[in-house]
């Protein structure tokens, strides 16, 4: 008889492994195309074989085995255990999140069975997006990112004649920090969220997509009193996860089926942070 995996064990198997170490590299337009250009758009990054941008003589590539190699030379460094979730989004936009994987960091949710995990996660983008680190969680019950952590990671890329260098800073004590101030004072209010019900699921998700205009509500004009597919995949969402954790429907199961639908959207990476944190606060307004 196959042994039942643990929470942990199944979350850490749905992780995602997307390959970012893609081929890419700049070409000049005028070469490729044997046409003049104009000024600012001399030269084009390729990824995989396909022109992902067009950028100036003045621009400086960060190819992600550059980025990633040192972020992970960094965090052996710091002698942290941890596991790597990577995502490829059309060979031009790449996120790898550090999963702290220590139960000393990790923090169960009063009143649920939800436990929160702290990540590190490091942008890069080959199309004109922000390269960008910061601490965001992650809870076992899916494998969707929270990244309402204000605190960055306090790495810089500075532009130097012939490239780019990281400057990275020491992991482990930002780790310390962030988990001594930020990580513990969210938690309290994830156990704030978790002990708000929801008493009309219907006009909770109708009232948080349209304040963030994230969808429409209504299933068309015909039938503005039925819920959308996206509307119902929200609800159904939060109605699951509140069987499985054997709750009524709350603050905090609504705010994380909208942060799935916000991580399955194809935004990019800071667009969907910016999104994170909106919603964070809006939800959070409704428990005041």
């Amino acid at each position: 008889m196959q042994e039942q995996k643990t929470g942990k064990e199944k979350f850490l198997s749905n992780l995602r492994k997307d390959n970012v170490f893609v081929d890419s590299k700049i070409v000049s337009l005028s070469d490729l195309t044997g046409m003049p250009v104009v000024n600012g758009i001399s030269r084009a990054i390729i990824s995989e074989g396909q022109i992902v941008h067009a950028v100036s003589d003045i621009y400086q590539h960060l190819p992600n085995e550059k980025y990633f190699y040192e972020i992970e030379a960094a965090m052996i460094e710091a002698d942290i255990n941890y596991e790597v979730q990577s995502t490829n989004r059309d060979n031009c936009n790449f996120a790898v999140d550090y999963i702290l994987n220590d139960y000393k960091f990790n923090i169960d949710v009063k009143n649920t069975k939800d436990r929160i995990i702290p990540m590190l996660r490091f942008t890069n983008s080959y199309n004109g997006g922000i390269i960008s680190g910061h601490f965001g969680y992650f809870r076992e019950l899916c494998t969707n990112g929270l990244h309402i952590a204000q605190t960055r990671t306090g790495f810089k890329v500075l532009h130097r004649p012939g490239g780019v260098e990281l400057v990275i800073p020491n992991i482990k004590k930002l780790v310390e920090v962030f988990m001594s101030n930020e990580y513990y004072s969210l938690s309290k209010k994830f156990e704030v969220l978790a002990e708000t019900p929801i008493k009309d699921l219907s006009e909770f998700v109708k009232f948080t997509c349209t304040k963030l205009d994230l969808f429409k509500y209504e299933k068309s004009e015909k039938n503005p009193d039925e819920p959308s597919k996206t509307a119902q995949i929200v609800i159904d969402t939060i109605n699951r996860e509140a069987g499985i954790v054997g709750v009524e429907p709350n603050l905090w199961l609504g705010y994380n089926a909208f942060n799935e639908h916000i991580h399955n959207c194809k935004k990019g990476f800071s667009n969907q942070r910016k999104t994170d944190i909106e919603l964070f606060s809006t939800v959070m307004g409704m428990a005041n």
